[in-house]
């Protein structure tokens, strides 16, 4: 991760800066932290959901890693792999793909844990932590290494597991029934197999 030279005192003086480039930052403690790119596998895995979740919504509900997302704490924001907005949310974007503080959450965001002890940590603890008290109904933890889905709800302010699922397991979504997809399913999608890994 590089960090740049320049430093914000609030997230909408950090909002107002370009640097003319594509990259994502996160603002933590007042600078900029270039995020990563993807690896192959996770990118993968995150377009294969992005594929099923767009047949079922439509596309304008279904957001890619450049999405940005404001929580609370350190950093300031967050780019989940995946995420699924209201309908509101589409002409609030239209602008800027940015969900603030003041705008209702999203109702599910997924994270593909890449392998590493700091991102296992980001992802099941601290990532956790900042959607949860943003209030996002679903969280998705997909762990390739482990080779599970795991699926939280929220309940009561709380996240509680609803299923780890894995090989054949179908998940279960509390707020999308209707999706019927397998662990394998989606863990294989970043990963060329040679099977399809279509329904």
């Amino acid at each position: 991760m590089l960090q740049t030279k320049p430093r914000f005192q609030s997230f909408e003086e950090y909002l107002t800066y370009d640097d003319g480039t594509d990259y994502l930052y996160e603002l933590f403690n007042g600078e900029l932290i270039e995020v990563p790119p993807e690896s192959g596998e996770n990118v993968g895995i995150a377009g294969f959901l992005f594929l099923q979740f767009a047949l079922l919504l439509g596309h304008l509900r279904v957001r890619g890693h450049g999405l940005e997302l404001e929580v609370r704490g350190e950093p300031k924001n967050r780019y989940p792999d995946l995420t699924i907005i209201r309908e509101e949310h589409i002409q609030q974007l239209a602008r800027r793909n940015t969900i603030r503080l003041s705008m209702a959450p999203p109702l599910l965001v997924v994270e593909v844990v890449s392998p590493g002890e700091l991102q296992y940590e980001r992802d099941y603890i601290a990532k956790r932590a900042q959607y949860q008290d943003r209030g996002i109904p679903e969280y998705w933890l997909v762990d390739p290494q482990q080779h599970t889905v795991t699926v939280l709800e929220l309940q009561n302010s709380t996240y509680i597991e609803v299923g780890s699922f894995r090989d054949g397991d179908s998940i279960c979504s509390p707020h999308f029934p209707e999706l019927a997809l397998t662990a394998a399913q989606v863990l294989n999608a970043g990963q060329d197999t040679g099977q399809d890994t279509g329904q």
